[in-house]
């Protein structure tokens, strides 16, 4: 019924390596102790030693498998042979070309490689260096989105290049509930990896009032006022609050690098000062003015009603998804 054995998980529910440090220890335990694949983020730096530590945490809160998500625009090779070193089951990587040695050497270390891809031919490349999944992901997601294409058109194209290959296909963007999960298995994918649903979370290391705004406002934009500095050429889709409506239309030679100070944030163990427009979300540890600071979220925000435990997403999805697909059954006969 698409919720059983994906990557020898219970459930195809993947979720996403929130950044910067949004999903961490205890979110991907609650998620992979449901039956899930709960992914870790790396810092966007080299830090081995804190990677270790990161997942030697996780690995106390649970006995079932989980992964770590990469960024591969960002420095990363220290980091990487740490996850590889430490075995975990999943290395999932963004933004960036997934190579065939990199897979070759994490298939040697005994962990699955899954890419996530914006693009038909991101796909064609990572199905090509043989990896164990593809994350598709449309246009209707959260943060940074690198694709232009939405999932109703994407999925069904990437499942039919892959086909005969045993290579899952996972659908992301959008999806908060099992209307969602029914459509994208309808699209032939075999699981779902969310985003923003496991964002509002309580495990979740989101900021209490970013949370509240998640529940709060139903719109978002695709935009690339936030991060221009950092990250350029790197748009988002982020949450319309009354600060980005503000300034929406900022003007394109504007960035973070000389606007004034807002907050401040640890981030994966660092001290961090936050600049207005800077692209980083606002964590359980950030100071000063969280309302002006960017949210990310998907195009299905609107549909969450209530910061739920992770452990509950996970078989309310699943349960109502059985009961839709019952449904049509007993529909169509």
């Amino acid at each position: 019924m698409g919720w059983r054995g994906i990557l020898g998980f219970e459930y195809g529910i993947v979720c996403a390596p929130l950044g910067p440090d949004i999903s961490g220890p205890q979110l991907v335990a609650a998620v992979a102790n449901a039956g899930g694949l709960g992914l870790l983020r790396a810092p966007d730096w080299e830090s081995p030693d804190y990677v270790r530590e990161l997942i030697r945490k996780t690995k106390t809160l649970t006995n079932k498998p989980f992964g770590v998500g990469v960024v591969l625009a960002f420095p990363h090779k220290e980091n990487i042979k740490a996850i590889l070193d430490e075995k975990v089951a999943v290395l999932q990587l963004y933004w960036g070309e997934c190579s065939e040695d990199l897979v070759l050497e994490a298939h040697q270390a005994g962990v699955k490689v899954v890419p996530q891809v914006g693009s038909f031919e991101e796909a064609k490349k990572a199905a090509a260096v043989g990896v164990d999944a593809i994350i598709v992901q449309g246009r209707e997601a959260g943060g940074h989105v690198m694709g232009q294409d939405s999932l109703i058109s994407l999925v069904p194209r990437v499942v039919d290049l892959v086909h005969g290959k045993d290579i899952p296909i996972i659908a992301a963007g959008g999806i908060v509930d099992a209307r969602g999960y029914v459509a994208a298995l309808a699209l032939g994918a075999q699981g779902v990896c969310l985003g923003t649903r496991f964002l509002a979370t309580e495990e979740s290391f989101a900021h209490p009032t970013y949370k509240r705004k998640l529940v709060e406002l139903e719109a978002t934009e695709y935009t690339e006022v936030f991060g221009r500095a950092r990250w350029p050429g790197a748009p988002q889709r982020v949450l319309k609050t009354p600060f980005f409506m503000d300034w929406r239309d900022l003007p394109s030679n504007e960035n973070e690098s000389n606007q004034p100070i807002i907050g401040r944030s640890t981030i994966h163990g660092i001290e961090k000062e936050i600049r207005r427009f800077a692209g980083t979300v606002p964590n359980v540890t950030t100071t000063g003015d969280i309302e002006s600071m960017v949210m990310y979220a998907g195009q299905g925000v609107g549909l969450i009603k209530e910061i739920l435990p992770a452990g509950e997403v996970i078989p309310r999805i699943v349960k109502a998804a059985q009961i839709l697909i019952q449904q049509q059954l007993d529909n169509g006969s």
